[in-house]
């Protein structure tokens, strides 16, 4: 992609066709620039090999195979359980362990569908007021973990793990600002893995020691009881790591595990890899690899600098992967909506983030990640994931809040911006 200022248009060049336009929306996904890291070896693997996030659309049978997974995020976590299921043998590459609360998923009886889709207006209304964009069963609360009895916690702890999901991290609102309250609800879980992992080592092997839901909190269905299973090996490779693929199988500690499939659950690069890959070029040959190349900067995570009429769809600086990406998606399409046909009404050619704008956004989002323990973590909202990618805090904290800032842009005549 590549602008021409004196045109005021893009040139997007695919490998079908090449067009002319005067605005791009670049609705790319948060996650879906896959990371596959460079293993040495991997291309002298004989199996099957497969990434987590480019399955394929036909059925994959690992019956009677001896099937390895590299990688213990989100997708492995979803994953696991249904690979062990079919599979002669599963092995599991664990670098470092993660978090994991049961989603407690089950068939929906056709009345409660009936009953929620009647009252969708309500609920998508209710959703874009919370915090996280989320609903959850249990009402917003103010408690703090630090102040909560034994019992007390103990019992809130308990309903919500029972319950399942995401409103496991609601439970108090002080768990991801308050080191001790974090490290309470981080014990409570681990003590959960140890009554669900029979082998004592194998369960502290999958307990994390960091902070929790400073990564991106997991749900699972059976997965830590997997590991009861004979059939199911975890390997520690937190010291070493994955030291060699060979033609049959993975090379760890010194050990080769032969493996007639091999599974990549090594996850994304995520918010900027599929903005990055496509090559964008802005006002005066200035790229966005260049513009980024000390982390993303954007304002509202909806524009960039130097690059006019172009717009992202949950781009670094908004609320995206910290929320509800549904009600997340939704509140950028419709303020992108809006913006250009208050652009078409006025005659306006073009918009784009002011230098100054984009520098104060970033600057406003690493201060509130600041006050969080998010930050304190290695995990993909920094891009730690990503060898070489520079580390910033890139989702902001705060849905509602975030929403409310757009319209008084808008509002404002699109403060922040300049309009040509």
């Amino acid at each position: 992609m590549s602008y021409d200022a004196d045109q005021q248009q893009w040139t997007v060049q695919t490998n079908a066709l090449t067009y002319l336009t005067k605005f791009v929306i670049a609705a790319t996904g948060c996650l879906s620039s896959t990371n596959l890291p460079d293993f040495p070896g991997l291309e002298q693997f004989q199996g099957d090999t497969y990434h987590t996030g480019r399955w394929p659309h036909e059925k994959v049978d690992f019956s009677g195979q001896r099937v390895g997974i590299i990688g213990t995020g989100s997708s492995a976590v979803q994953s696991i359980p249904i690979i062990a299921a079919e599979a002669a043998e599963l092995t599991v590459f664990q670098r470092t362990p993660n978090y994991s609360i049961p989603a407690h998923n089950k068939p929906l009886d056709p009345s409660e569908q009936r009953e929620v889709k009647s009252r969708y207006e309500e609920l998508r209304s209710a959703a874009r007021a919370e915090r996280s964009g989320i609903l959850s069963i249990f009402p917003p609360n103010e408690d703090l973990a630090i102040e909560a009895s034994d019992a007390d916690f103990e019992a809130r702890m308990n309903e919500r793990w029972e319950y399942g999901g995401f409103g496991f991290y609601r439970s108090y609102i002080d768990i991801v600002v308050d080191p001790q309250s974090n490290e309470r609800v981080a014990d409570y879980v681990r003590g959960q893995i140890a009554s669900k992992v029979h082998d004592p080592d194998t369960a502290a092997l999958l307990s994390p020691s960091n902070t929790i839901a400073c990564k991106r909190p997991c749900l699972d269905t059976e997965y830590y009881e997997t590991f009861n299973a004979e059939h199911v090996h975890l390997v520690d490779i937190s010291e070493t790591g994955i030291q060699s693929i060979t033609p049959t199988g993975v090379s760890v500690n010194d050990q080769e595990f032969e493996l007639d499939a091999l599974v990549f659950a090594t996850g994304f690069d995520a918010m900027t890899g599929a903005l990055l890959g496509m090559n964008i070029t802005g006002v005066d040959g200035y790229t966005l690899a260049e513009a980024w190349a000390d982390g993303p900067r954007t304002y509202l995570g909806l524009s960039i600098p130097e690059f006019p009429n172009l717009f992202t769809v949950t781009g670094p600086g908004s609320p995206s992967v910290l929320t509800n990406m549904i009600m997340a998606i939704e509140q950028h399409v419709e303020w992108i909506r809006d913006c250009l046909v208050t652009l078409r009404d006025e005659q306006v050619a073009t918009i784009e983030a002011s230098s100054d704008a984009a520098d104060s956004w970033v600057e406003h989002v690493n201060a509130i990640a600041d006050q969080t323990l998010y930050p304190s973590c290695n995990s993909w909202y920094l891009g730690a994931n990503i060898p070489g990618k520079t580390r910033v805090f890139m989702p902001l904290i705060g849905f509602p809040a975030y929403a409310e800032r757009c319209e008084q842009v808008a509002a404002n005549g699109y403060e922040g911006f300049a309009l040509a």
